[in-house]
Formats: structure tokens, C-alpha cells, sequence
């Protein structure tokens, strides 16, 4: 017989979620998956049925108290489900946090680390693009050797809408490198360019080998941050969900 997680990737106002068949014996299996947000109805009546299925639910979280609370009441759990949230801790296996106080570190960016150091030993560069751009470095010894958060296209955009009042346009061109010939094209466009700099600086600045290195791109925007950085292969959308189960089944 099968149990089921329902396993969450929490941002301030919006969720992604998997729900894992998790069978006694063989291969687990991702059954359903979406998004949705806190603060809305869009996505909830999917994110509801999940639920009710779950014998388990394991979020990774970095939203505010009042906002976990606000999901929770959200989910209508049953009084036999407790949820657990994970945390960033000092060390899993021999990963170790370079923070002085490591439960600083966004939960989010942890466990994608956890997932990547299981993947490979090498040394390796973990990117989640998302409402932040956050790139992290692990050492092949597993030591965080620092990282760097960054605005994400979004907040980007925004930054740049409110503060100025002549940059406006209705059209929504797509993220692309080439100089834009319209408004519109030029803030897209300049965006993705910021974007796909910062992990190109970074990679040459850590002097990223990729014969003996290894990259990983995660994120909702992490697949066409992939692709405008040529490095398409490295894609990974589960990263953080698989670093949340890693640590939640080492309990």
C-alpha cells in the first residue's frame, strides 16, 4: 500500500507543491503537482485535493509566521497530519554552512544545496532563479564557500516601473539577450541580460572549470536562465523538493 507527502516550496506570496507516492516497497513517484497563491483562490482547489490525500506534509519555507499559519489554514489538514517545516542547519552529511548562524540562511537555497551535494561530489555551483536570483558555491570537501542573492526578473521590473515615470509599455515581450528596438524589448531584455551577467561574473570569478565543475539552475526561472547562459543540460526542477525530502526522511 502507498502513502502519500504532500511536499511545498513556500515564497512570500505564492507555493509550488509536489505530491509524492511514497510505496512501501519500490520506486516513489511524483502523482500531482502546481502552484498557487497564498494570498488568492488560484490554485487552492488543487492544492486542497492534494491534501486530503496526505498522510505527510513537509514544507520548506520562507515566508513569515503569519503567512505559514495563513497556508496551514489554508490546506485543512487533518488532525492526524502534522506538518513539519524544515530548517537550514549547521551541516547535513558533510555539507556545512558557512553562516555564523546558520538558520539565517534561506531554508530555500539549504536544501538545494543538500540536493546538489547528493547528486555530486564535485565542486559545484547551485542558481535558483525565482522572485531572487541566489547563487551558492560547495566546495568538493562540501564547504559553503558563499553566495550571492540577487533581485529576480520581477523585482526587477518592478524597481524600474516605480521609479520612473516614462518607462511604460501594455505589450510582454520575452526575456532574450539581443539589444531591444522597442520600450518594452529594452527593459525584457536588459533584465535578462542582469541576470544572465550575474552568473556569468560569478561563475568567472570563481573560476568555474567545467570539465572538473558542475552547475545546477533550479527556479521557476531557472530553465531559461539555463538556456541564455548556454547551459540548458543543468536544469533541475525538483532540486529543492529532493534536498526537503533528504532532510525530512534523515530525521
Amino acid at each position: 500500500m502507498s502513502e502519500y507527502c504532500l511536499q511545498l516550496d513556500v515564497g512570500n506570496s505564492s507555493a509550488k507543491w509536489r505530491l509524492m507516492k511514497m510505496p512501501a516497497s519500490g520506486a516513489k513517484s511524483v502523482a500531482e503537482r502546481g502552484s498557487f497563491h497564498i494570498d488568492g483562490q488560484q490554485g487552492l482547489a488543487e492544492i486542497q485535493s492534494a491534501a486530503k490525500q496526505a498522510s505527510r506534509v513537509w514544507l520548506s519555507s520562507v515566508a513569515d509566521a503569519h503567512k505559514n499559519a495563513q497556508l496551514l489554514s489554508q490546506l485543512s489538514l487533518p488532525e492526524s497530519v502534522h506538518p513539519w517545516f524544515a530548517r537550514s542547519a549547521e551541516r547535513f552529511g558533510d555539507l556545512v554552512n558557512s553562516y555564523q548562524e546558520p538558520s539565517r540562511m534561506g531554508v530555500d537555497r539549504w536544501l538545494a544545496m543538500v540536493a546538489a551535494r547528493s547528486i555530486t561530489t564535485q565542486r559545484c555551483c547551485v542558481i535558483d532563479a525565482g522572485s531572487a536570483l541566489t547563487i551558492d558555491w560547495v566546495s568538493q570537501t562540501g564547504q559553503h564557500d558563499g553566495g550571492y542573492i540577487i533581485p529576480g526578473p520581477a523585482l526587477m521590473e518592478r524597481a524600474l516601473l516605480l521609479d520612473t515615470d516614462n518607462v511604460r509599455f501594455e505589450e510582454a515581450p520575452d526575456y532574450r539577450l539581443n539589444p531591444g528596438v522597442s520600450t518594452a524589448e529594452a527593459v525584457r531584455h536588459g533584465i535578462a541580460l542582469a541576470q544572465a551577467g550575474a552568473v556569468e561574473l560569478a561563475l568567472r570569478i570563481a573560476h568555474f572549470h567545467a570539465d572538473r565543475d558542475r552547475v545546477f539552475f533550479t527556479g521557476g526561472a531557472g530553465r531559461l536562465l539555463a538556456e541564455l547562459t548556454g547551459h540548458e543540460s543543468s536544469y533541475s526542477q525538483d532540486l529543492v523538493f529532493e534536498g526537503l525530502e533528504l532532510v525530512a526522511l534523515s530525521r
